[in-house]
Formats: C-alpha cells, structure tokens, sequence
C-alpha cells in the first residue's frame, strides 16, 4: 500500500489479486446476496483508492482492508433499515453446481449437499457478532487482536465470540462428525 501510495499502479494491482477472492468471500457471507456483497466489494475498493494518499501503517493491510469492509457492511444495513437478511448462492453452492468426482458416489454427494446446507442454517443463526468474528476468523486468516480492533472490541471479546461460534457450529453438525471426534 506505500507502494501504492507513491504512484505505483502494480502494487495496487498486486493487492487486489491477493485480496479480491477472500475480501469478496467475506461480504458474500456477511450480508448473503450477491449484488450487495458485489456493490460492497467496489464500494471498499473505491474507499481504499480514495485513501491512497492519506494511507498510513497503523497495522498490516489486512486490517485496514478489513476493518473498512465491516464498516461499508454495517453503513449498507443502517440504510438498509435490517440486520443480515437475505439468502443469495453461497460461494458453496456454486461449487456444489461444478462437475467433479464425488458425483460417481451420490450418497456421498448428497451427504455432503446436507452437511453444507445445515452449516449455512446454522450459521445463519448465529448471532451477528459472533458471525462476523467468526467469518473475518475463517476468510481473512487475521488475528483475534486484529478482528478485535476491526469489530470494536476487545481481543478476549473476540476471542470468546469465536469460540461460542464455533461451539455452536459444532454442535449443530454434530450428526456429520466421525464417532471418535464426538467424544
């Protein structure tokens, strides 16, 4: 981003290729509609651009990037007037549509179609905060203190967000664990 910030165009081309797949991963499953999650995305690009000459090394680019994607997430549902609504295809059930091996095995196929559909359910219902932690924690490979500082919290506060996420995670796919990891 300094490189950027001193007029060099391939470094901001070297951070969108990094970036562009998990930050867009992210927004997709934060407000779970494709067009949002797309207009989200060129919403937090243009802010970054917009920052390039104001830009400052407060903390790796991740943070930034990330910490502006939550706030364009929650300014999106203020003025949309609702908390995380919508359903739209998941990342996921495009790739369930992609031909692959497991469609030799149907029973393995359909297995994994039900396990991926209940985690989505499950994870739907997890409170927001512990969704967003639990999210910018699997999309962004960002740290507790990280996500903390993004969402506005304390890292044990995060940290305990993403445990109870996980718990309940867990708890709900439960069935589709290997009988020894349910002990």
């Amino acid at each position: 981003m300094l490189r950027y910030r001193k007029g060099d165009l391939r470094a901001f081309e070297i951070l969108y290729a990094k970036h562009k797949a998990p930050l867009y991963r992210y927004l997709l499953r934060t407000c779970r509609d494709q067009e949002t999650a797309s207009d989200l995305f060129q919403e937090v690009w243009g802010k970054v651009i917009a920052s390039r000459e104001r830009y400052e090394v407060r903390a790796q680019f991740n943070t930034f990037l990330y910490r502006i994607a939550h706030n364009c997430a929650i300014d999106y549902f203020r003025r949309a007037g609702r908390r995380h609504e919508g359903r739209a295809q998941d990342v996921d059930d495009i790739a369930e549509e992609l031909p692959g091996a497991e469609q030799a095995h149907p029973d393995v196929a359909l297995s994994e179609a039900q396990m991926k559909a209940e985690f989505r359910r499950a994870l739907d219902q997890l409170p927001p905060e512990q969704r967003d932690v639990f999210v910018l924690y699997e999309e962004s490979g960002l740290s507790l203190e990280e996500i903390g500082k993004i969402t506005g919290v304390a890292m044990e506060t995060a940290k305990s967000r993403l445990r109870y996420a996980v718990s309940k995670l867990r708890a709900a796919l439960k069935q589709h664990q290997p009988a020894s990891a349910q002990t």
